[in-house]
């Protein structure tokens, strides 16, 4: 498994095995096969949601990836997503997620980065129609 599609894969094939074989139910939470107490989880279907969907990009916050010079690693999408999360869980709609030196503001239902910022572009920016707000490290 060389990239993050390779492990949403994989993660993807194990939720929907553990599934078939009645670890993971929609209402219930994983079991553990060891002593078959119930482990608290998210529902089935929202843990198959949030695999498949991961964060997307907008076109226009592509364009500002690529005019601000800013590279996307799987670090960085990691940081993005479990903040997309926790914000999620928190019931955000939009988010503005800070890292060292990015922001990207996310609306959390969608799971879609509206824009992104570097260190520079933070700097001369009022952040309007967030929500929340998550620094990520």
């Amino acid at each position: 498994m060389n990239n993050l599609s390779d492990v949403r894969n994989a993660d993807l094939r194990q939720l929907i095995t553990a599934h078939r074989s009645g670890v993971v139910s929609q209402n219930r939470g994983m079991q553990s096969p060891a002593n078959g107490k119930s482990i608290p989880s998210a529902g089935f279907s929202e843990q198959l949601r949030s695999k498949i969907e991961g964060v997307r990009f907008s076109a226009h916050a592509t364009t500002r990836l690529k005019s601000r010079n800013i590279e996307m690693t799987e670090e960085i999408i990691g940081k993005l997503e479990k903040a997309v999360s926790g914000a999620a869980d928190k019931g955000a709609r939009d988010s503005l997620i800070l890292m060292k030196d990015l922001a990207f503001i996310v609306n959390i239902p969608n799971r879609t980065v509206i824009t992104a910022m570097d260190g520079e572009s933070i700097k001369q920016n009022i952040f309007t129609n967030i929500d929340s707000a998550v620094i990520a490290d």
